[in-house]
């Protein structure tokens, strides 16, 4: 009796140094792919262009600093070509669905109206 609880007692201990050393060789796999992977992102790194020089950065306009525009903006209607006409082609409609409007009062709501 004695010696079968000695066979489990050998056999659990292996099984625990085991897996002890399952985990640190995983561990070591591991730390190998990040040092590859870091060594090819630093070879990536070298083959890319360097940053561009101060002299090569974007400057302001000699105008200065481009500011916000607030405007007040309708719908352009688009042309009608009338009765049997041709179609419109692409070239010939606006550019934008809108354009700035001949009344630059910003709109206010009237009171008992929708919004109010």
């Amino acid at each position: 009796m004695m010696i079968a609880e000695k066979e489990h007692m050998e056999l659990a201990v292996s099984g625990a140094a085991m897996g002890l050393v399952v985990a640190v060789a995983g561990g070591l796999v591991i730390v190998a792919l990040l040092v590859w992977a870091v060594r090819l992102g630093i070879k990536v790194r070298e083959r890319e262009p360097a940053p561009p020089l101060p002299e090569e950065q974007p400057q302001l306009p000699e105008t200065g600093a481009v500011r916000e525009v607030q405007e007040q903006r309708e719908p352009d209607e688009v042309p009608q070509t009338g009765d049997g006409g041709e179609r419109l082609k692409p070239h010939e409609i606006h550019q934008s669905g809108s354009k700035r409007s001949d009344s630059q009062d910003r709109p206010r709501w009237d009171a008992g109206s929708g919004g109010s």
